[in-house]
C-alpha cells in the first residue's frame, strides 16, 4: 500500500524525502521485519490478556510428560497474533499488484481460516479433535489445487518451463519432464499434472508436518523463523538476475515480493516468540502451525526451491516421520504379535527426547541449532554442482 502510494503521489509530481526508498527491496524488507515485529510485540500483549479473560486457554490430555500439567490453562488460539502482524505489515509494504503478494496473502487467510476452525471446535465446543483429518485435508487440498492451477495456468508467474532448483548438477536444475512416462503433447499434460500434484503434496505435507512439530514452548516459532528467513534470501537471489547467475540458480522476475513478504513473516515470528518462549505465555494453536507451514509450502513453489525443503525443513520432516513410523509400526505389531509395540518411547520426535528426561528448554535450543544447520546446509546447496 505505502509503495502504491508513494508511486502514485510521484506521478502527480510530489517530490519529498525518502521517497525513492520504497523503490528498494532491501529497504522494503527492513520497514516489513520490522513493523510486523512491532505490531506482534505490542498488539501481543493485548491480545494474550484479551485470550486470558476470554479464559480461551489449552486442554491439556496428562501424558506423564514433566511440566505438561502446569501450561493447563496457558492462553492458546496465538497464532491469530502471527496473522495479524503478518497481514497489517505485507498489506503496508508489498506490491499489492504482485501475483506472488496475492497468492501468500491468500494462502495466510486460507490455512489462519482451517486453523481457527480447529482451535474455535476444540475450545468453545470443548472437542478435543477439533475439526476431522478428514475435513483440513481436503481444505488443504482445495488450496493446493488453487495454487496449483494459478501457478500453471497465470502469465504473470514464470513457469514456461517445468524446472526447480536441485543441487549436487551443473545446471542446478531439475526438469518435471523427466518423471513423466509419455512423450509428445500427452507428455506435457502429463508433465503439468505430475507438477501440480508435487504442489499439492507439498503444500498439505508442510503445513501438517508444522502442526506436528507445534508441541513445545517455541519450537516450532523458532524452527520456522529460521525456514522463513533463508526462503526469504533464497527469493532475494532468485530475483536478482547478477546473483542467480553467479550461484547458477534459476533467475524468476518478480520474487522480490516474496522475499518482502518472508521478511514481513519473520518478523511476525520473532515478535510471536517473544511470548511463546519458555515458558510460554500463549500457544498458537492450529490457526498458526498451519498458516505457518502452508506460507512456507506456497513461497517454496513460487521460488522453484520445493525440492530442497527436506534438507531445510528436516525438523518438521523428521518429526512427522517419527509419527508415521511410531503408528505403522505399532499398527504392524499389534496385528503380528497381538500387541502393539513403539520405536519411539513417544511421538511427535520432541516427546521422545522428553521422555528421556531432558529439560524442554534444551531439547528446544538443539533443535534451533540443527534447524540453523539444516539451513546453512541448504544455502551451501546452491553453490555445489
Amino acid at each position: 500500500m505505502l509503495y502504491h502510494l508513494v508511486d502514485w503521489l510521484t506521478k502527480l509530481g510530489y517530490d519529498f524525502p525518502g521517497a525513492g526508498l520504497m523503490h528498494y527491496l532491501s529497504f522494503r524488507a527492513m520497514l516489513a521485519a520490522v513493523l510486523s515485529m512491532l505490531i506482534a510485540f505490542f498488539a501481543g500483549g493485548k491480545i494474550i490478556h484479551w485470550l486470558q479473560r476470554r479464559q480461551i486457554g489449552e486442554s491439556i490430555r496428562d501424558l506423564g510428560l514433566e511440566g505438561q500439567m502446569q501450561k493447563k490453562g496457558t492462553p492458546t488460539m496465538g497464532g491469530v497474533i502471527i496473522i495479524v502482524a503478518l497481514l497489517g505489515s505485507a498489506l503496508l509494504v508489498c506490491r499489492l499488484d504482485s501475483i506472488y503478494t496475492l497468492l501468500l496473502l491468500l494462502t495466510t487467510l486460507w490455512c489462519g481460516a482451517i486453523g481457527f476452525m480447529d482451535d474455535y471446535i476444540k475450545v468453545f465446543r470443548h472437542n478435543k479433535d477439533g475439526l476431522s483429518a478428514k475435513s483440513k485435508l481436503l481444505m488443504q487440498f482445495a488450496l493446493g489445487l488453487v495454487i496449483a492451477l494459478t501457478v500453471c495456468l497465470s502469465s504473470d508467474i514464470h513457469t514456461t518451463r517445468l524446472v526447480t532448483t536441485i543441487p549436487f548438477v551443473k545446471t542446478h536444475e531439475f526438469d518435471y519432464s523427466w518423471l513423466s512416462p509419455l512423450r509428445g503433447q500427452i507428455g506435457v499434460y502429463c508433465t503439468w499434472g505430475i507438477y501440480m500434484l508435487v504442489i499439492i503434496f507439498i503444500i498439505l505435507a508442510c503445513s501438517n508436518g508444522t502442526n506436528l512439530t507445534d508441541g513445545m514452548d517455541g519450537l516450532a516459532t523458532g524452527t520456522s523463523a529460521i525456514v522463513v528467513i533463508t526462503l526469504g534470501v533464497m527469493a532475494w537471489l532468485s530475483s536478482n538476475i547478477l546473483d542467480a547467475h553467479y550461484l547458477n540458480i534459476m533467475y524468476i522476475p518478480g520474487t522480490g515480493e516474496v522475499a518482502i513478504y518472508m521478511a514481513a513473516f519473520a518478523g511476525a515470528l520473532l515478535g510471536f516468540l517473544w511470548y511463546n518462549t519458555f515458558p510460554a505465555q500463549v500457544f498458537m494453536g492450529d490457526t498458526g502451525s498451519l498458516t505457518i507451514g502452508g506460507v512456507i509450502g506456497v513461497s517454496a513453489v513460487l521460488i522453484h526451491k520445493e525440492l530442497l525443503l527436506p534438507v531445510l525443513c528436516g525438523i518438521f520432516l523428521m518429526e512427522s516421520l517419527s509419527v508415521i513410523i511410531q503408528r505403522g509400526w505399532f499398527k504392524h505389531t499389534k496385528k503380528k504379535y497381538g500387541e502393539g509395540r513403539r520405536v519411539f518411547l513417544m511421538a511427535p520426535l520432541h516427546h521422545h527426547y522428553q521422555k528421556k528426561g531432558i529439560p524442554e528448554a534444551r531439547i528446544v535450543t538443539r533443535f534451533w541449532i540443527v534447524g540453523l544447520l539444516l539451513a546453512v546446509a541448504t544455502l551451501a546447496m546452491l553453490k555445489v554442482r
